[in-house]
């Protein structure tokens, strides 16, 4: 059985009445690896509460079962710079196999600029080899959002941020401890994908699973390509699957 850890952001931890993409993500992972071929651990299981203000909510959308695995190791607010010093923590208490990683718009957007934000990404995996020297990683760059459709020096320094994650996972992979760069979906429209232009709706959690399963799939052979069972429900058609608030 491979262990699975999703660290996010926001987009990851996900807010009260929605599915979130690891829900999507723990669907397909069943149905590619069977029901005992993976498990998600992680040290945190709520949702952020937009009425509280506190990620003290378990109140995901109303069809989503009772048997899905709700941990994680994401945060509304939190990036690079605070999963940093949480990670080894986190894996020494949940031990996992696999790391799929969602972070730097956070970072970007309040925190730090894309050399800081990448040298967090270095000590971030330095924390998370010293708890697990195997432990695998799958790192999504920041993908589209509202402020960098509108903000162009921001916008620049995404795309600085992405390149040098992209470097930085090359120069960081080795064999025992393998890192990938998983490539952000093509097809991912803000003003489709999202509720607000950054957090995903129920396509977008879809297409997001989809990314990292794809990188899994294609680099590791671990699974199979984002199929049905992120195209939907698993049995209704994408288009009647319920859209999240």
């Amino acid at each position: 059985m491979l262990r699975f850890m999703f660290v996010g952001d926001s987009m990851t931890i996900g807010s009260a009445g929605e599915h979130t993409w690891r829900y999507r993500m723990w669907q397909h992972l069943r149905a590619t690896l069977g029901p005992e071929g993976a498990a998600v651990v992680g040290p945190r299981t709520a949702l952020y509460d937009k009425a509280t203000g506190e990620p003290l909510s378990h109140d995901y959308a109303y069809d989503v079962p009772l048997e899905f695995p709700r941990h994680h190791l994401a945060g509304w607010g939190e990036g690079w710079l605070h999963m940093a010093p949480q990670i080894a923590d986190a894996l020494q208490r949940d031990p996992a196999d696999v790391l799929l990683i969602s972070l730097g718009l956070i970072d970007l957007g309040f925190y730090t600029n894309a050399d800081q934000t990448t040298a967090n990404v270095r000590a971030f995996v330095t924390a998370a080899r010293s708890a697990n020297p195997h432990v695998r990683m799958v790192l999504l760059p920041v993908i589209p959002n509202i402020r960098a459709e509108s903000d162009a020096p921001f916008a620049a320094e995404v795309s600085h941020f992405n390149e040098l994650l992209a470097k930085t996972v090359a120069d960081l992979d080795t064999s025992a401890s393998p890192l990938l760069l998983a490539s952000p979906p093509l097809s991912y429209d803000i003003h489709v994908d999202t509720y607000d232009g950054t957090h995903p709706n129920a396509s977008g959690e879809h297409k997001l699973a989809a990314a990292f399963a794809t990188a899994l799939s294609q680099a590791w052979g671990i699974g199979g390509p984002g199929g049905a069972a992120l195209a939907g429900d698993g049995t209704a058609p994408p288009s009647e699957v319920p859209s999240n608030p």
